[in-house]
């Protein structure tokens, strides 16, 4: 028998970049493609956002000949501060958790504060690695 207690991942990132500008990315899919579960392995073979509570999305990055779906759905849109999201890779697990980023100006920039709950142990730091490689990835992507 498995343990299914969960754990809740918490990362934090400084960017350059204005609050508006990296919120707005989250929900562009041709901008998200480019750094949102996009791995340096992997190739993104396809990217849709429905940018509104409760629509959908899902990004598929092809990885050693092997498809991942990354799928969710937005429950809160609060621009450009708050952006909440149920999320799911089902190759990985069928379970849903929960990823909520917050925005925050600072001097030059905005804090990204980026929480995700409901994280099975065995992935926390596979999963915290992740999120730390997005949201630098982010920063790149928006030059």
């Amino acid at each position: 028998m498995t343990d299914q207690t969960s754990v809740t991942i918490e990362v934090k990132h400084l960017s350059r970049r204005e609050p508006l500008a990296v919120f707005e990315a989250w929900l562009n899919p041709a901008i998200a493609k480019r750094f949102l579960f996009a791995t340096p392995e992997g190739e993104m073979v396809k990217a849709e956002i429905d940018p509104r509570v409760g629509g959908k999305f899902i990004f598929v990055d092809r990885r050693a000949g092997q498809e991942i779906a990354h799928v969710g759905s937005y429950a809160e849109i609060d621009r450009p501060r708050r952006l909440k999201f149920g999320f799911a890779v089902p190759q990985f697990s069928a379970q849903e958790t929960e990823v909520t980023v917050k925005i925050a100006p600072v001097d030059g920039g905005c804090e990204i504060a980026l929480t995700h709950a409901g994280v099975l142990p065995e992935y926390a730091e596979r999963t915290a690695q992740g999120w730390t490689m997005i949201l630098e990835n982010l920063d790149r992507t928006l030059g």
